[in-house]
C-alpha cells in the first residue's frame, strides 16, 4: 500500500499540464481534463470543470464477464438437453425473459459506473453517486474548505494500471470526500493541490472570480 503526498517531477507536470488546459480523455473515459460542454446540476456561471473522473475501466470487468455468462447460459442448458421436454414456445419465452433480464443488468452497471462520478473545478470538489435512475446523491466540498489531499495505490493490478483512491480532507459539513479507484490518483491529487494553492492565492491578491 502506497501513500503519497506530492513529488516535485509529478507536481511539475501538473503545473504545465494545467497551464495548457488542454482536453485529455474523451467524455466516456474514467479520466478526462478540462471537458468540453459538459454541465452538471449547482455549477456556478463562470464555474469550469478541471477533472472528470470515474472508476477505471477494470472495475466493470466483473459485471462483464457475469453478463457474459448470463449470454451463454441459455445456450448450454438447451444444449444440454434439460428443456428437450418443455414445449418450444415456452422456450423462446423462457429466452425472452432472460436476455430481457440480461439486458437489465447489464445497462444497469454501465449506467452506474457512467453517472457515478467525480468532479473537480476551479472552485469545487464533487463526488457525485448515482443510485438509481430517481435518487442520486451528491457531496462537495470549496477548494478553500480542503485540508488534506492523500493519493494511494496498493496492489499489483492496480499499481501496474495506475489507479487508486484519493481521499480528500476537509473543514467542510462533508469532512471526507472519497475518489475510489479513479485513472492517475498521484496526478488528480497534485491538480487538487495545485487549485487549493491557486484559490488561497486569489484570496491573498483580493482577486474574485
Amino acid at each position: 500500500m502506497e501513500k503519497h503526498h506530492s513529488t516535485p517531477e509529478t507536481h511539475s507536470q501538473l503545473v504545465n499540464h494545467h497551464a495548457h488546459r488542454h482536453q485529455e480523455g474523451g467524455l466516456l473515459s474514467a479520466y478526462c481534463a478540462y471537458p468540453k460542454g459538459i454541465k452538471f446540476i449547482g455549477a456556478d456561471s463562470k464555474e469550469h470543470i478541471v477533472l472528470l473522473l470515474r472508476k477505471h475501466w477494470i472495475t466493470n470487468l466483473r459485471w462483464m464477464v457475469i453478463v457474459f455468462l448470463m449470454i451463454l447460459a441459455p445456450v448450454l442448458v438447451l444444449g444440454g438437453g434439460l428443456f428437450n421436454q418443455v414445449p418450444e414456445r415456452f422456450q423462446i419465452v423462457g429466452l425472452f425473459f432472460w436476455y430481457l433480464i440480461t439486458t437489465a443488468y447489464a445497462l444497469e452497471q454501465f449506467l452506474s459506473w457512467f453517472f457515478n462520478v467525480y468532479i473537480v473545478t476551479d472552485e469545487r470538489v464533487f463526488d457525485v453517486d448515482f443510485n438509481n435512475l430517481v435518487h442520486r446523491q451528491i457531496s462537495d466540498a470549496n477548494l478553500d474548505q480542503i485540508q488534506d489531499v492523500t493519493s494511494t495505490i496498493g496492489g499489483v493490478i492496480r499499481t501496474a494500471l495506475n489507479y487508486g483512491d484519493v481521499v480528500i480532507q476537509t473543514s467542510a459539513e462533508i469532512v471526507q470526500i472519497e475518489f475510489l479507484a479513479v485513472p492517475k490518483p498521484d496526478r488528480v491529487a497534485a491538480v487538487i493541490r495545485e487549485l487549493r494553492v491557486e484559490e488561497e492565492q486569489e484570496k491573498l491578491e483580493g482577486r474574485v472570480r
